[in-house]
């Protein structure tokens, strides 16, 4: 390469994170919405998510490490 010459790159960026799960509905959680977090009770291994239709609905979980069922 010679002193002074520039090499230009298309440089491709993709984003390969994937939003997370509700639990009890399976449906995407963004950013903005209103879900919770919180360790399962029983075992506290597993992460779980909550958004807030399931929630208010009071909709039941159950946690994929131990079998867990909440509210």
């Amino acid at each position: 390469m010679a002193k002074g010459s520039l090499v230009a790159r298309r440089i491709d960026i993709y984003d390969n994170v994937k939003p997370p799960l509700c639990t009890s509905c399976g449906k995407p959680l963004n950013p903005s919405s209103k879900a919770v977090s919180f360790y399962c009770p029983n075992c506290g291994v597993f992460l779980i998510w909550r958004c807030e239709k399931c929630r208010t609905q009071g909709s039941t979980y159950k946690c994929p490490n131990c079998g867990f069922e909440g509210p």
